[in-house]
């Protein structure tokens, strides 16, 4: 059972949840494809760290062989090549790995290398298992690394996996939910969090990923996100309230569940309500 949890922009909980309910469940997988600045090993502290680096192919130039026409330059849209003073240039760090220029090289003069743009971590903490994918800076795109996370876990029906995603809704964003059950989509309650809650909502309802919200920083007064919620008929999957001790625990990479039963009731809960959402899921839509 693959759950992603997704928000409209960083620092609105996507990890809070992600780590709190892969402690809370029995035995469970946490895989963080935010892959730009990932943060879930730190609550988490896995050890017995395994390392893989990922690499991508790029361009690699044969001068000797390049007649000047072009057309490599003329297929990439991301201005990754240049032609200058007789001699043809890759630009390495914005090249998107697609192979495109070596295909449409009539000269044969584009060949290609493999370049190492990050790393997989895999390491367990008792009983999660933790995946984390980390981009090297400057790089492109996270998408290998976040392809090779997602293969790395073969997802067991009665294990559970939390798929920490990018903040967002970007390309990197897509690939971590294209195979999710379940989307657990997190919000804050202010006007700019409606807007970031909009927009992984136009996002699952286009993947066709079925969904739920949990709002975060919940205060007494009036919730722009809960009514937006109300309004669009979404499913409030659970509350999580603007609490000091959750927001200290939180700053110190503690995970709230081991630390007060008050919110191991509330994760938990939040599992629960969860589960049984992605097995309602399964029986009407097998």
């Amino acid at each position: 059972m693959r759950i992603a949890v997704l928000s409209g922009k960083g620092g609105t909980g996507k990890t809070l949840v992600s780590v709190n309910l892969a402690v809370a469940a029995k035995t469970s997988t946490y895989i963080d494809c935010d892959v730009e600045e990932p943060n879930g090993h730190l609550f988490l502290k896995p050890e017995g760290v395994q390392e893989e680096e990922i690499f991508v192919k790029i361009p690699k130039v044969n001068n000797e062989l390049c007649n000047g026409c072009r057309k490599c330059l003329d297929f990439c849209k991301f201005n990754a090549l240049a032609y200058i003073k007789n001699k043809l240039i890759v630009f390495d760090d914005v090249c998107h790995s697609c192979g495109g220029c070596s295909l449409v090289c009539p000269e044969k003069a584009l060949t290609e290398k493999e370049k190492v743009i990050g790393k997989v971590q895999k390491g367990t903490a008792d009983h999660v298992t933790i995946y984390t994918g980390i981009l090297n800076t400057g790089e492109a795109t996270g998408i290998p690394i976040i392809k090779k996370l997602l293969a790395a876990n073969n997802p067991q029906v009665d294990r559970l996996t939390l798929i920490d995603c990018p903040p967002g809704s970007a390309c990197i964003v897509m690939e971590s939910i294209k195979d999710a059950d379940y989307c657990i989509l997190v919000a804050e309650p202010t006007l700019f969090g409606v807007h970031n809650l909009d927009m992984v909502y136009e996002l699952v309802k286009l993947f066709n990923r079925p969904f739920g919200v949990v709002l975060n920083k919940c205060l007494e007064k009036e919730n722009p996100a809960e009514k937006f919620c109300l309004e669009k008929n979404i499913k409030i999957l659970g509350r999580i309230p603007f609490d000091n001790e959750l927001g200290t625990l939180n700053s110190n990479a503690e995970i709230a569940v081991n630390k007060n039963e008050k919110y191991r009731e509330l994760f938990s809960s939040l599992l629960d309500m969860v589960t049984k959402e992605v097995q309602h899921e399964t029986i009407t839509n097998p």
